[in-house]
Formats: structure tokens, sequence, C-alpha cells
């Protein structure tokens, strides 16, 4: 057989033809060796622009999340279980916006606008596993949060720590395998062309540069997809019925308040990142429109990742600050305790504010 390469000049051809041509008997096959990531925009101070608010959120996100994950780690008071699920997201996040920034700036600020195929590959990869993460760890902190309301004398044994780097791990693990299964049938396919309409490597874009039948890969990406969402989603709807039928019992006003504020700022949470990330991917291909896309992209991997640690924060914000509210907090354990046994005997399952460190369990 005979075999011919042929590498394309880069100093005299466009971008768009920078690729790899290899000539065969039985004709010629085009190999992609990098892409271009064609952004947003051409218009040189809107760039300038969309650079300098690019930056500030992505410090945001930096300060944020790392600020969360730092002072959970150094107060003991908020080593509980509910704690150690949010400083996992804020890390979470952090990568996660990592992962995309710096090739959306890349986009804004340079005309060299290639990232190799090995990177795009990893960049979806690693895209890939943090949303799937996002994705468990938000089911588990539903999950936490009925154990907390609905069987609050058992929340220590069955929330042990043990039990919950468990869960953890194997949201980790469910993650990769998803992600693993994804990039190995989109990075599989042979491409036509190297121009990538996006601000970062991702699927849809992706697959529109394959010069093969899509067909196989669009049903497995939107299989795995649904099957992320779904399963996920029901957990955390199945948690949040019980916690609604639980709040309903308790009869003090009061009562009712504390404990919807307690799962405020994760349905906040969930409802904002399952609603765009939906929208994005439990789509037909024939329904992707990329400029819409790339707007929905820049709010659920830059801004999510900023808004979620003031969402926590806000709503959490007598826990960070604990030596300021320390007399308050006592008094509301000890109030707590005394409707908890007195609920307890009325055979209705209260909801308590719980502060309680990880057993040996």
């Amino acid at each position: 057989m005979y075999l011919f390469l042929l590498k394309c000049n880069h100093h005299f051809l466009p971008l768009q033809r920078r690729v790899y041509l290899v000539k065969m008997e039985k004709g010629n096959r085009t190999v992609v060796t990098e892409f271009i990531l064609v952004g947003f925009t051409d218009d040189p101070k809107l760039r300038i622009v969309l650079f300098l608010i690019f930056v500030l959120i992505y410090l945001g996100t930096l300060v944020g999340n790392l600020g969360m994950f730092v002072l959970i780690k150094i107060n003991s008071q908020l080593h509980t279980p509910m704690y150690f699920f949010i400083s996992n997201l804020a890390l979470l996040d952090f990568g996660y916006s990592t992962i995309i920034t710096p090739s959306t700036l890349m986009t804004l600020v340079t005309e060299n606008k290639v990232i190799s195929f090995t990177g795009c590959t990893l960049q979806f990869f690693l895209f890939c596993i943090a949303v799937t993460l996002e994705c468990y760890l938000l089911a588990i902190m539903a999950y936490d949060r009925f154990t907390a309301i609905c069987n609050p004398l058992l929340y220590t044994v069955i929330m042990s720590k043990r039990f919950c780097m468990l869960l953890v791990l194997g949201a980790y693990f469910m993650s990769f395998l998803n992600s693993t299964i994804q990039t190995t049938f989109i990075f599989r396919l042979p491409f036509c062309d190297s121009v990538i309409d996006h601000i970062f490597c991702d699927v849809p874009p992706i697959l529109k540069l394959s010069c093969s039948d899509t067909h196989l890969t669009d049903i497995v990406h939107f299989t795995c997809a649904t099957v992320l969402v779904t399963s996920t989603s029901l957990v955390i709807f199945i948690s949040y019925i019980y916690i609604a039928i639980a709040i309903l019992k308790i009869k003090s006003a009061q009562g009712r308040h504390k404990a919807f504020s307690t799962c405020a700022s994760h349905l906040t949470a969930v409802t904002i990142f399952y609603g765009t990330g939906s929208f994005m991917y439990l789509r037909p291909s024939s329904k992707y429109a990329l400029d819409e896309d790339k707007i929905i992209s820049v709010f659920y991997t830059l801004a999510i990742p900023m808004v979620n640690p003031l969402i926590y924060s806000l709503r959490n914000k007598e826990d960070f600050i604990p030596e300021c509210h320390l007399n308050k907090r006592i008094t509301t354990l000890r109030a707590s305790k005394h409707d908890l046994l007195r609920s307890q005997e009325q055979q209705i399952t209260p909801f308590y504010r719980l502060n309680i460190t990880f057993s040996n369990t």
C-alpha cells in the first residue's frame, strides 16, 4: 500500500486548512492533529471587554471556592457530613472552571486559537468528569438532607465518615467511567474539518466536524446523559418529597422556615445546574444552535462555579462566622433538642438543625 503523508504549511494556509492529509491507494483520508477554537467574536474591543469579565469571574470562582474549602477544613465546627460534601463541591467547581477558562481566555486575547487533538481530548475528558461528578454530588447532598430531616436520631449512624467517603469515591468512579465511554466514542470518529465553533471542546460542535455517520455516537452520548440526569434527579426528587412531607408535619411556622432554609441553597444550586445542563445536552443534535450554546456554556461552566459559594455561604453564614454566633447557636441547639424529644413522643418526625461531627462508625 502506497502511503504519503503531507503536512500543510502553517505559515501560508489559513487556520481552517491546518490538517494532515494521508493519501492511500483507495482514497484520501483527513487526519486532524489540531483544532481551532473560534470563540465568541472577532471584534477587538468586544474581545477585551469579554476577557476582563471572564477574568473577574474566574478570580471570583478561585477566591470563593478555595476560600470555602479552606475554611471548612480549618474550622472543626464545620466537620459535618453536609460540609464535607460542600467542600468537595467547592473543590470540584474550582477545577471545573479551570478546565474551561484558559481556552476561553485564549480565544479572546490571541489569534493563535489552536488546541492540539490530544489537548482537546483531555479537556473534554476532564470536563465530562466534572459535569458527571457535580450531578452525583448534588444527589448525594440531597440524600444527606433527607437523612438529617427525616431520620435525625439515626443521622450520625447512617452518615458516618466511612459511608460519606464511600459515596464520594463511588461518584468519582462513575464519573470516570462515564467520561471514558463518551470520550472514546467521540474521538474515535474521523474528522473532515478542524474548526470548532465554540469556546472549548464540547460534544455538539465536535460531532459537527465528523465526516462519518455519528448516529451510534449520538445514541451513546444521549443515553449516558439521560441515565445520569434521570438517576441523579430521581434521587433528588424522591429525597425532597420525603423532606416536604416531614416539613409539613412541623407545627410551628418558625420550624418549617428553619427546615426549608437548610435545603434552599441546595435546591437553588440543583435548579440552576440541572436546568442549563438538561437544555444543553438532552436535545437531538439537529436542535443545537452553536451561537446560543456558547452563551449557555458560559453560564454553566463559568458563572455557576462562581455563584455556588455565594449560594451556600449566604444560606449558612452563621456557620461560616461561628465566633460571632456561638451563643445564639447554643441556644438554638438546646431549643431544638427540646422540640425534638417532644415531637418524638407525639410520633411526628421533626426537623432540627444538626451540627454533629462524624462518628467513627
